[in-house]
């Protein structure tokens, strides 16, 4: 573990709104939602007034009816989030990205051409306010889960130094749903139990914890809550999987509505992965009922592929058997991750083209859409259908 508070976390404020709002000024100050029948990005405004991210349209705009909502535009969010990344390398070489608004920073070399940790921070700041228009929180702290809580505690637009000597006064006093992997589940368990601080929680012993949470998630979790974090800032993390993810609103879904839009999911990610030169071994599905519980589903297959009738029929069976389920209680998101991902080249020999593997008309299909665009083909069902929103990635390699 550092010996001091070398690590940044960056994180854009209500990204998507920010975004907005910077390039519409009459939006400045006033409450903003993002998307259209479901909540994809609020500005804080909106968020003062109860409006959050996955909500339904109609419930956002019951709690805040002066809202202007507005239609996302991915291709600016893009652009914002690469000129960001841009600062973030010119501030240091060792940049991890997490996703395409946050980002961890190891700044613990830089102190004789660039000064502390601090100052490092407050011109990165001012930087892109100045140079991209847009509101960033940062937390310094000597681990990356420090850091991201801090830059979480700082928010809106702040800064947060979380000096080695008041780290316990800083961590144990807050909820424990400020653990990284704490989510509606895990909190509920350890509320029952009276557990609702970190402090709390490291009260235990790691077996106790273990028990309670499960082995991995018990371990994990007991040692972010007594300060245990050695990962550094890795600048050369591999994605391991790619997700997206599509948020229902209240209303009822068919079972057709529900695998046209696990087919538009799935043609995306796929597509993804093959321009990446990936393959997938691990289909995940990613189900929010609608009383707001959690469910994931997943296969293994025996070799990876980069099908995509393959992997739409592996996620078309995950469905299939949640459907019960899902009449029962609802479905308010539904989500796909491809995992246990790997390069294409190497793991099998080129397999034979025909027709019936689907492999040439992947192939057609890719060549047709680079050249004309995404949008220039699409299966038959989804013709004259919403595509939804396809948010956009931090790219693995600038």
């Amino acid at each position: 573990m550092r010996g001091e508070a070398t690590v940044l976390h960056a994180d854009l404020d209500a990204f998507y709104a920010s975004v907005e709002q910077r390039d519409a000024p009459e939006l400045r100050g006033r409450p903003v939602i993002v998307g259209g029948g479901v909540v994809l990005a609020a500005s804080y405004e909106a968020k003062a007034r109860g409006v959050r991210t996955a909500m339904g349209g109609r419930q956002a705009r019951d709690l805040c009816p002066d809202a202007v909502v507005v239609r996302p535009r991915m291709d600016a969010y893009s652009t914002a989030s690469r000129a960001v990344f841009a600062i973030f390398r010119d501030t240091t070489p060792l940049v991890e990205g997490i996703s395409i608004d946050e980002a961890f920073l190891e700044v613990g070399g830089l102190r004789r051409i660039a000064g502390t940790p601090e100052q490092i921070a407050v011109r990165l700041r001012e930087r892109v306010r100045t140079e991209v228009g847009l509101p960033i929180s940062v937390g310094i702290a000597r681990t990356k889960f420090l850091a991201k809580v801090a830059s979480a505690v700082s928010k809106p637009d702040g800064l947060l130094v979380v000096e080695p000597e008041r780290e316990q006064a800083f961590l144990l006093p807050l909820p424990v749903e400020r653990l990284w992997g704490v989510g509606a589940v895990n909190a509920e368990k350890l509320h029952r139990l009276g557990i609702r601080t970190v402090g709390q929680l490291a009260e235990l012993e790691a077996a106790t914890a273990e028990r309670l949470l499960g082995s991995a998630t018990g371990a994990h979790l007991h040692a972010l809550a007594r300060l245990r974090d050695p990962r550094p800032v890795d600048t050369t993390r591999r994605r391991g999987s790619i997700g997206s993810q599509r948020a229902l609103g209240s209303r009822p879904r068919s079972p057709d509505e529900l695998d046209l839009i696990l087919t538009q999911i799935v043609d995306r990610l796929v597509r993804r992965l093959r321009d990446g030169g990936r393959m997938c071994r691990t289909v995940v599905l990613r189900l929010r009922y609608g009383d707001f519980a959690k469910a994931t589903r997943s296969r293994t297959l025996g070799a990876p592929s980069d099908r995509t009738a393959v992997l739409l029929a592996v996620a078309r069976g995950l469905l299939t058997a949640a459907l019960p389920e899902i009449a029962e209680r609802g479905i308010t998101l539904i989500g796909v991750s491809l995992a246990q991902l790997a390069r294409a080249d190497g793991i099998q020999p080129e397999l034979p083209i025909d027709w019936d593997d689907g492999a040439r008309l992947d192939r057609a299909l890719d060549a047709v859409r680079d050249r004309f665009g995404a949008m220039s083909v699409a299966r038959a069902a989804q013709l004259g259908r919403d595509p939804g929103w396809s948010p956009p990635l931090l790219p693995e390699h600038e």
